[in-house]
C-alpha cells in the first residue's frame, strides 16, 4: 500500500469504530448530532473539499459532488425525522472503502505492468582511463564503448565489439529462450546480459534507442482512446447532470402531485429520501474506471506476451480482424536465403559447392552468401583468379586454373552448355566446370517453423480470408501459399502494386470487417498505413516498423498475430462485460429506488459494490499467458 492508501485505511478504521460505538451512547438532541458528525467528518471531508471546488470551478456533477449532496441530504432527513445518522455515514464509508480498493487494484495493476515492461536502464558504463563510471545512458554519444557486465540490462543499441554472451529477452519479446549473441551482432537496449562480459559500440542515441521507444508507445497508449472509451465519457458527461434532474424531479413532483391533485400528505421525507438513494445509485464510478482500466490491463498484458499496441482503439480494431494479408518474405518466411538442395552428375556434392562457394567469394550478394555459408569452411582467394561477374547472369573465375561459371539459366545459354532443368521450386544456380554441366544448387527463402501453426491459429480464431502479396515468381508464392494453407496468393508485385491490392480488399469486404496487414515494416510502411491495422512483423529496434505500423510485434514469430487477436477479443469482450452489467444493474436499482423498494443500503451496493466486481473483471485483461 502507498502512504496514501494506509491514511484511508486508518481513517476508514476510525470512522467505522466510531460509528459502531455510538450506537451504545444514550445521548438525543444537538449532543447526538455533533457526535455523528465527528466519524461523517472523518470518513467524508476530502469529498466535501473536491465537491465544493468542483462547485467553485462551475464543474459540479460528478460523483464527489453526487455524493456530498446525498450524504447531507440524508443527514438533513435524519434530523427532520428520527436522528439516526448511521445511514448517511455509512453511504460515505463505504464509498472510500471502494475508493481504496479501486486505488489499490488499478495501481496493483500499474504495478504488474511496470513489472512487466521494466526495461528501463538506470546507468550505463562507460570506460575512463582503466575504471569503469556509471553515466546517464541519455550522456551516451553515438560511436561509444559501453560496458555491459553479466545480469545488467544492455542500455543502449549497438554492435558488440568484444566479447560473447547469452542475452534474455524475454522482457521485450515475451519468449524465455535465449539466445547467444557475439563479436559483430547488433544488440538492442532493454536485453539482460546473461553471462559474459561485453563491450558494446553505440549505434544509437539513448532517446532513439529500442527501450525508449518502447516506453514511449506504451506509456502514450492512453492518449489513443477507443471507441468504447469516448463512447464512456461522452455518457458520463450527460448522464449525471440527468440523473441529478431526475433526483431532483422525484424529490420534487410526487408530493406536489399528492398535495393539489390527490388531495393526501405530501409526504417530503419520504420522497427526499428515495431522490438521495436514487443519486446514490446513480454515481457511475464503475463505468469510468473500469472501461479504461480493461483496455489499460489489456494493453499491458500484450506488452508481457510481446506484442506492443499503440493505443485501446489499436486494440478495439484488431478485435474486428476478419481479413490478414501477409507480405511474403519476413513475415511467413525467414527472409534469409539458404541451399536446400544440391543435384550433381559425377562430380561430388562437396566438391560441387566448392566451386561455387569459391567462384563467388567476392560477391555480396545474398545468394553468394548463401553458398558460402552451405560451404562452411574457410575460403582460400589465393585459389581464385580471373573473377567475371556477368550482370543478370552469374559469374565466371578461375579456379585451381579450371574456368567455372556459375550462374542462372541464362549464363548456361550464353556459354552454349547444355543444362538440366530442376522442378523444385527455388532459386537455381547452375556450375560447370571446363564447359562440362556438373549440376545445379537450389537456394530458397526458408519457411519460418511456425508460420504454417500460426495460420491455423488464425483460421481458429474467426479469420475469414489470409491473402499473401509477393513479389517472387508465381511458382514460389503458390508454393509457400499451398503448404501453409493460405487462401489466397498474388504474386510478381511491386510495392505500389501491394497498396493496389489491398485497396481491392478494403473495397470488397464489409464494413464492420476489419483487415490487417502484416509486413516488416521497412519496404511495407505504404501498406501498413493503408490498413485497417498494420501489424509489424520481427521489428525489434526497427524505426520504421514502430513508426509504420498500428501493432508491433517484438519478435519474427507470426504465431504472436493469433494471440494479439485473441487479446484483443479477450479485452473488449471484458470491456462489455463491465458495460452492460454496471449499466443494467444501475438501471434496475434506480427504478427500485424510484418507487421505493431499494434504500440506501443497496444504493450502497449499486455504486460501490458494482464498482469493486467491475475492477476485478478489468483486472483480468491482464493474464494473457493462455490464450
Amino acid at each position: 500500500m502507498t502512504k496514501k492508501q494506509k491514511k484511508m485505511l486508518i481513517r476508514i478504521i476510525i470512522a467505522a469504530v466510531l460509528m459502531v460505538g455510538l450506537h451504545f451512547v444514550p445521548v438525543d438532541g444537538i449532543i447526538r448530532f455533533v457526535l455523528y458528525m465527528v466519524p461523517y467528518l472523518v470518513i467524508g471531508y476530502d469529498i466535501l473539499k473536491k465537491a465544493f471546488k468542483g462547485i467553485m470551478n462551475k464543474q459540479v456533477f460528478d460523483e464527489n459532488f453526487l455524493m456530498a449532496l446525498a450524504t447531507i441530504g440524508a443527514i438533513a432527513v435524519a434530523l427532520y425525522e428520527n436522528g439516526d445518522y448511521t445511514e448517511a455515514i455509512a453511504v460515505m464509508l463505504f464509498y472510500q472503502i471502494g475508493e481504496l480498493f479501486q486505488s489499490y487494484a488499478v495501481g496493483k495493476s500499474r504495478r504488474n505492468i511496470s513489472e512487466l515492461m521494466d526495461i528501463r536502464p538506470d546507468y550505463a558504463n562507460v570506460e575512463v582511463d582503466g575504471n569503469l563510471e556509471q553515466v546517464d545512458p541519455d550522456e551516451v554519444e553515438i560511436g561509444t564503448i559501453i560496458v555491459v557486465q553479466p545480469g545488467e540490462k544492455i542500455p543502449i543499441d549497438g554492435i558488440i565489439e568484444v566479447g560473447n554472451s547469452t542475452l534474455n529477452t524475454s522482457a521485450l519479446t515475451g519468449e524465455s529462450l535465449p539466445r547467444e549473441a557475439g563479436v559483430g551482432d547488433e544488440v538492442i537496449s532493454g536485453c539482460i546480459n546473461m553471462t559474459g562480459l561485453l563491450k558494446i559500440r553505440t549505434t544509437k542515441n539513448f532517446g532513439e534507442s529500442t527501450v525508449s521507444k518502447i516506453l514511449d508507445l506504451v506509456e502514450n497508449s492512453s492518449s489513443k482512446k477507443s471507441k468504447s472509451e469516448n463512447f464512456i465519457s461522452k455518457f458520463a458527461k450527460y448522464y449525471t447532470p440527468a440523473v441529478c434532474y431526475s433526483a431532483m424531479a422525484l424529490a420534487v413532483i410526487p408530493p406536489i402531485i399528492r398535495m393539489v391533485i390527490m388531495g393526501a400528505p405530501a409526504e417530503w421525507g419520504t420522497w427526499i429520501y428515495r431522490a438521495l438513494t436514487f443519486l446514490v445509485i446513480s454515481c457511475p464510478c464503475a463505468l469510468v474506471i473500469s472501461i479504461p482500466l480493461s483496455f489499460f490491463a489489456g494493453i499491458g498484458g500484450a506488452s508481457n506476451a510481446g506484442v506492443l499496441v499503440k493505443g485501446s482503439n489499436y486494440l478495439e480494431t484488431l478485435s474486428q480482424t476478419k481479413y490478414v494479408v501477409f507480405d511474403k518474405t519476413g513475415t511467413v518466411t525467414q527472409g534469409v536465403f539458404e541451399v536446400t538442395g544440391v543435384h550433381h552428375n559425377t562430380m561430388e556434392e562437396e566438391k560441387l559447392l566448392e566451386y561455387a562457394a569459391l567462384a563467388e567469394c567476392y560477391s555480396s550478394h545474398p545468394i553468394s552468401k548463401s553458398l558460402r555459408k552451405a560451404y562452411g569452411q574457410v575460403i582460400d582467394n589465393s585459389r581464385v583468379s580471373d573473377v567475371e561477374e556477368v550482370g543478370g547472369h552469374g559469374v565466371t573465375a578461375t579456379i585451381d586454373g579450371k574456368i567455372v561459371a556459375v550462374g542462372n539459366d541464362k549464363l548456361m545459354e550464353k556459354l552454349g552448355i547444355e543444362y538440366k532443368s530442376c522442378h523444385k521450386v527455388g532459386t537455381i544456380v547452375h556450375v560447370a566446370v571446363d564447359g562440362k554441366y556438373e549440376g545445379h544448387i537450389i537456394i530458397s527463402d526458408v519457411i519460418k517453423p511456425t508460420a504454417k501453426a500460426a495460420i491455423k491459429a488464425l483460421h481458429r480464431a474467426g479469420v475469414a480470408k489470409l491473402v499473401m502479396l509477393t513479389g517472387d515468381a508465381k511458382n514460389v508464392a503458390k508454393q509457400v501459399a499451398d503448404e501453409l494453407g493460405i487462401d489466397q496468393v498474388y504474386s510478381e508485385l511491386l510495392p505500389g502494386d501491394k497498396v493496389e491490392k489491398v485497396e481491392e480488399l478494403l473495397a470488397s469486404k464489409g464494413k464492420k470487417e476489419k483487415l490487417a496487414f502484416v509486413g516488416d515494416g521497412i519496404n511495407d510502411a505504404p501498406v501498413l498505413r493503408r490498413a485497417d491495422i498494420g501489424i509489424a512483423m520481427g521489428a525489434l529496434g526497427s524505426d520504421a516498423a514502430i513508426e509504420a505500423a498500428d501493432i508491433v510485434l517484438m519478435d519474427d514469430d507470426p504465431l504472436k498475430i493469433a494471440k494479439a487477436i485473441k487479446i484483443s477479443r479477450k479485452c473488449l469482450r471484458i470491456v462489455y462485460e463491465n458495460m452492460y452489467f454496471a449499466i443494467g444493474i444501475k438501471l434496475i436499482c434506480l427504478a427500485l429506488g424510484a418507487v421505493g423498494i431499494a434504500n440506501m443500503w443497496l444504493a450502497i451496493f449499486a455504486d460501490v459494490g458494482v464498482m469493486v466486481i467491475a475492477v476485478l473483471n478489468a483486472i483480468r485483461a491482464l493474464f494473457v499467458k493462455n490464450l
